[in-house]
């Protein structure tokens, strides 16, 4: 007895863990989500027009058009929408394409709105086909079509959805069919990556909430260098340089090189490379630049450039 006694404490105390850190996460996130336009800090060009969007259909008396916005995880996708909820003082309901498994996930939710209702669906590439062919009619003309039986038997009941504003975020706008995508009549927003001056001005907002004493050397203890670079976007240039005499080389070998799942190094490191101007995607494979050759402190052999095309 003694001995599933303490196994049952073990359990009761790692649940108590793991809600506590839950409650944490949603503390943060509560207290660091901007809550007004002013707060928000960059993608000027997205909040102007979402701005635009959301003031003329207050005036027509309409809800938002359907918005998809899309970029690389991490730039504020969910924090918008969470912005468009607020300003429009209307309720959000939050999913995601992976757990829309059915159709009937979906009418459920749909069903389940209340009007002027924001739905939103986080990386909305993922969602079923069959699935998504059935959001197309909820978005486009505000009813739901559900077949009932199989064979000659079957027939189809029309459902009148109340109305509802559709946000949806992918970090693969390649991967959203065109059908899909022409029904964003709001607009499909790319987001940019912040600079250097936005960063900064996020890091000292989020630290004045938290009530939080920053200095400006506690980026050494992340391992982030005065360009921004982290210890695997160091790591996905040195071995770059230093295995492949910078490159070319395939996003296979890199992936396999460190360790790394191929979408992780395509879609995570390799981006803010580019911007930056460290790392060049050519029709042979990756290439450093000389600017990351200087960065690192590596050897850049005029004659390198040459070799390579």
């Amino acid at each position: 007895m003694k001995p599933m006694s303490r196994k049952k404490d073990k359990k009761t105390a790692n649940s108590g863990v793991e809600k506590t850190a839950n409650i944490g996460d949603s503390f943060l996130d509560q207290t660091l989500r901007p809550t007004r336009w002013d707060e928000y800090i960059g993608q000027k060009h997205i909040k102007d027009n979402v701005k635009i969007l959301l003031k003329a259909a207050e005036e027509r008396g309409h809800i938002p058009e359907h918005i998809l916005f899309y970029g690389p995880p991490g730039l504020g996708k969910t924090t918008l929408a969470h912005l468009i909820a607020k300003e429009t003082g209307k309720q959000m309901k939050i999913t995601s394409g992976p757990a829309i498994e059915k159709v009937g996930d979906l009418a459920s939710i749909l069903t389940n709105l209340s009007s002027g209702d924001i739905l939103f669906i986080d990386e909305i590439h993922r969602l079923n086909k069959i699935v998504e062919e059935i959001l197309y009619p909820a978005m486009e003309s505000g009813v739901l079509d559900i077949i009932i039986g199989k064979g000659p038997s079957a027939r189809t009941i029309q459902l009148d959805l109340p109305p509802f504003t559709l946000i949806a975020a992918t970090t693969r706008v390649a991967l959203v069919s065109s059908p899909l995508r022409s029904r964003f009549s709001g607009g499909v927003f790319r987001l940019e990556f912040y600079s250097n001056k936005e960063i900064a001005e996020i890091v000292r907002r989020s630290s004045k909430l938290l009530k939080t004493k920053l200095d400006e050397e506690a980026l050494n203890m992340l391992a982030i260098d005065d360009i921004g670079l982290n210890s695997s976007d160091r790591k996905f240039l040195e071995i770059l340089i230093e295995k492949f005499a910078g490159g070319p080389v395939g996003l296979k070998t890199m992936g396999a090189a460190m360790s790394e799942e191929e979408a992780t190094v395509e879609e995570v490191i390799e981006p803010y490379l580019i911007q930056l101007g460290l790392l060049e995607r050519t029709s042979r494979g990756r290439v450093a630049t000389k600017k990351a050759y200087e960065h690192l402190g590596f050897e850049y052999k005029k004659d390198k450039q040459n070799k390579l095309l």
